[in-house]
Parts: C-alpha cells; sequence; structure tokens
C-alpha cells in the first residue's frame, strides 16, 4: 500500500486523478510520470504492469475514503465503541459522506466508478475490488446490528445500495443537475432506516 507523502502514493493518486479525467484508456506509466512530474521510468518501477498500477490507484481511493472524519465515526459506532448509535446521528454521518463524495470528492468518486466497470471486464481487478469494497460492507453491517436490526447483513445491502444509486445519479445520472442537499439525504436515511427497523422510540 502506498504511504503518504511517498512517491508511491504520489504514483497512486496521480493515476486516479487520469482515470477520472481521461478514463481506463488514458491510464498509462508514461502518462502518470509526466502528469506527477516525476522522471521517465518512475512509475514503471513501482508498479511494474498496467493491472498493478490500476491496483496501487483503487488501494489509494479506499484509504482516502477511510479516513474521511465521517466514515470512521460510523464505523466506530458499528464496532460498538461507546454507547449504541442512534439513527439521527447515523444519518447526519451518512449524508455528510455521500454529500463530499460527489461535491469535493468528484473526481474520486467518478474515478471509482471508472474502476468498477473496469472490474467487470477484468477477474483480476474483480477479485481487489471486491475485497476492498467488503470493508465498506462489513462496515454498514455492523452499524446496522448496532442499531437493532434482526437483519443486519440484508438490511446493510438495501443501503450500501441506495447509496451507491444516488451517488451515480448525483454524479452522471439525470440529477446531477440538482444533486440531493446534506439535510435531503439525512432526511432519507431516516425515513430508509425507520423503514428496515421500525419505528424509533427515540423520537
Amino acid at each position: 500500500m502506498p504511504q503518504t507523502g511517498t512517491r508511491a502514493e504520489l504514483i497512486a493518486r496521480t493515476a486516479l486523478e487520469l482515470i477520472a479525467e481521461r478514463g481506463l484508456r488514458g491510464l498509462t506509466h508514461r502518462a502518470v510520470d509526466e502528469a506527477a512530474g516525476l522522471p521517465a521510468g518512475s512509475t514503471s518501477y513501482h508498479a511494474r504492469t498496467r493491472a498493478r498500477l490500476i491496483e496501487a490507484a483503487l488501494t489509494w481511493l479506499v484509504e482516502q475514503e477511510e479516513s474521511e472524519p465521517s466514515l470512521r465515526e460510523l464505523r466506530a459506532s458499528g464496532a460498538g465503541a461507546g454507547r449504541a448509535p442512534d439513527r439521527a446521528t447515523v444519518a447526519s454521518l451518512g449524508a455528510d459522506f455521500l454529500h463530499t463524495a460527489y461535491t469535493r470528492d468528484r473526481a474520486r468518486s467518478l474515478a471509482r466508478f471508472e474502476l468498477a466497470l473496469e472490474a467487470g471486464r477484468s477477474p483480476e481487478l474483480r477479485e481487489v475490488y471486491d475485497r476492498l469494497g467488503l470493508r465498506f460492507r462489513r462496515m454498514i453491517t455492523g452499524l446496522m446490528a448496532a442499531l437493532g436490526s434482526a437483519e443486519p447483513e440484508r438490511h446493510a445491502r438495501v443501503l450500501a445500495h441506495w447509496s451507491e444509486g444516488v451517488l451515480f445519479d448525483a454524479l452522471a445520472g439525470a440529477g446531477s443537475a440538482s444533486p440531493p442537499s446534506p439535510e435531503e439525504l439525512r432526511a432519507t436515511i431516516l425515513t430508509l432506516l425507520d423503514g428496515l427497523l421500525g419505528a424509533d422510540p427515540h423520537r
């Protein structure tokens, strides 16, 4: 995994930026060297094959997403750190994470969809994409269990599917011209949680 501040991290980050800007067809070792301002051959030294370069970019993307404060707080809630989470807090944190994904981190999210499509064509990348994505699914499952779900895995899938749909619509779908606000996201997440878990006795 690329470490913060290293050349490997620069290469992974630049590769991800190129994927977002040009698509995977525009990703080459030479293009990364040029965009990162590195000597020719630097990217090839750190990632010998194109598959390794794509994997490095994907790994860096997941690490950046997992470092988001809202996601860290959600993970801590699902892991049982401190008192049990309440739905309003979960909805606010989830809304912040999603809204950030299609505003401030728009390029990173676009690159993730590009990588998801490529994973559908590449068994090698599919394994890496699914393995890294499983972290997020497990976090949501733990969160649903902490909220009292009787079917945390099924309910986690519902929330994951909804989140992916919102993100795609806000980035590339018909809703991209008017994506939901944080307040709208929060209200919708609360509605979903109430539908899956029943009425909230604390509201």
